[in-house]
């Protein structure tokens, strides 16, 4: 079945460009000249992933990026024109797979579309196999609520499970502490986000050869955390 893509981004000449290559590649993309339209667009349709231009008239990407990802967990490919990388640190604490600055090559669009769309597919392949999310050697038994590391169980509490399934579910995603608060304890809860802190030391004991060297949950300086896929 032929992928879709969303471009949003008001330079229609850009967009346009954008489409061309993409088209040529084999997928099939609508652009969204203004970030209403594209947010109506994202939220409404069925895409597979969305180029989405940081600085944009009315309501801007990030405030896209965080509304999409509130509601869906398609790939979004985040572009702008800037370098600073209090930019891209943002953009990826919202939610964003990835960044790419203007001006790019095509062939480099082309390649960053196919890896998160193909990312993206081996993701809900493993979430609808079995209930088992399998990365490098460690396994996650969501039916079961069980966790092995080279084949050797190790035993978590609750919402240690909750937080390991939940950063595993989406891969090379950076995530705020505020962000894992909000979704797994609620604002509303007793605590405040230094138990998230808490919680992500004790899963890198458990998981980790090397808790300070970790090679499945990573801390991204300023922004939060990332499962490493």
């Amino acid at each position: 079945m032929m992928k879709r893509i969303l471009i949003i981004e008001d330079d229609k000449s850009i967009a346009e460009l954008e489409r061309d290559y993409l088209e040529i590649e084999g997928f099939s993309v609508e652009i969204a000249l203004t970030g209403d339209a594209g947010l109506t667009k994202a939220l409404a349709e069925e895409v597979d992933l969305v180029l989405l231009d940081l600085m944009l008239p009315g309501i801007d990407g990030f405030q896209i990026c965080k509304a999409i990802r509130s509601e869906k967990d398609i790939p979004i490919l985040m572009v702008s024109a800037k370098k600073e990388d209090i930019d891209k640190i943002r953009g990826l604490g919202l939610g964003a797979d990835d960044y790419i600055v203007k001006p790019f090559s095509p062939s480099e669009l082309v390649a960053r579309v196919k890896a998160h769309i193909a990312r993206y597919q081996r993701l809900i392949g493993k979430e609808n196999q079995s209930g088992t999310i399998m990365i490098r050697g460690l396994r996650i038994d969501q039916v079961a609520r069980r966790v092995y590391v080279n084949n050797h169980e190790v035993v978590f509490t609750a919402k240690e499970f909750d937080v390991l399934t939940f950063l595993a579910l989406h891969p090379d995603h950076v995530f705020s502490k505020e962000q894992l608060f909000e979704r797994l304890w609620g604002f509303d809860s007793f605590g405040d986000i230094s138990t998230v802190t808490v919680h992500i030391r004790k899963i890198r004991e458990k998981i980790e050869i090397d808790p300070s060297n970790p090679q499945y949950i990573e801390t991204v300086w300023g922004a939060g955390y990332r499962f490493k896929g």
